[in-house]
C-alpha cells in the first residue's frame, strides 16, 4: 500500500523501492502483488515525465538550424561544421549573431559542396540591405550556415547569413 502511495504521488524512488519490495514481499505471502506492480508502473511514469519535463526545459531555447527565420538572434555564434541546433534568444538580450538573411537553393541533386559554400558571396548583398550600416562596423562579420549532402537529401536548401557580433549587443542590427 505504501508503494503505490508513493508511486501515484510521485515519490519516485521510494514508490520504486517500496514496489520491489512489496513483490518479494508478495511471492512469500501470496498478496498484494498487484499493488506493487501498480506502483512500479506509477513510479515509471512519473520518471519518463520528469524526463520530458526536463529535456523540454533545458532544449526550449533550441531550435534546429535549418528552422531560424530572418530576425532571430543567437546567444552565441556556433563552432564546428556540422551544425544541428542553435540557441535564440530575444535580441533585446546580449546576442552575438542575427539572422540577416536565409537564401534558398533551388532543388534537384546536391551539386557539391563547393557550389554550396560560393552561396556565402550571395550574403554580403544581403546585409547591406538588411543593416547598412553594418558594412562600416568592423565588429560585425558574416558566419554561414549550409546545407551538407546530408541535410540535402532530407530537403534542406537554406543558406543561412548570420551576421556575428563581437563583443555581443542589445538591439536588433536591423536599420
Amino acid at each position: 500500500m505504501v508503494a503505490l502511495i508513493f508511486g501515484a504521488i510521485g515519490g519516485v524512488l521510494v514508490g520504486f523501492v517500496c514496489g520491489v519490495v512489496g513483490l518479494i514481499k508478495a511471492k512469500q505471502y501470496g498478496s498484494g502483488r498487484n499493488m506493487a506492480i501498480g506502483a512500479l508502473v506509477l513510479s515509471a511514469v512519473w520518471t519518463v515525465g520528469l524526463l520530458i519535463f526536463v529535456v523540454a526545459v533545458v532544449n526550449s531555447d533550441r531550435v534546429t538550424a535549418t528552422d531560424v527565420e530572418v530576425g532571430d538572434c543567437l546567444a552565441e555564434i556556433p563552432d564546428g561544421e556540422r551544425v544541428l541546433t542553435v540557441k535564440t534568444i530575444s535580441c533585446d538580450e546580449p546576442h552575438a549573431g542575427e539572422v540577416f538573411a536565409v537564401l534558398t537553393m533551388p532543388g534537384g541533386d546536391f551539386p557539391g559542396q563547393e557550389v554550396v559554400e560560393a552561396y556565402h558571396e550571395r550574403c554580403s548583398p544581403e546585409l547591406v540591405s538588411y543593416s547598412p550600416q553594418s558594412m562600416l562596423d568592423d565588429s560585425v562579420q558574416l558566419y554561414v550556415l549550409y546545407p551538407t549532402k546530408e541535410t540535402w537529401d532530407n530537403g534542406d536548401r537554406a543558406v543561412t547569413c548570420i551576421a556575428t557580433l563581437d563583443p555581443p549587443r542589445t538591439g536588433s542590427i536591423r536599420g
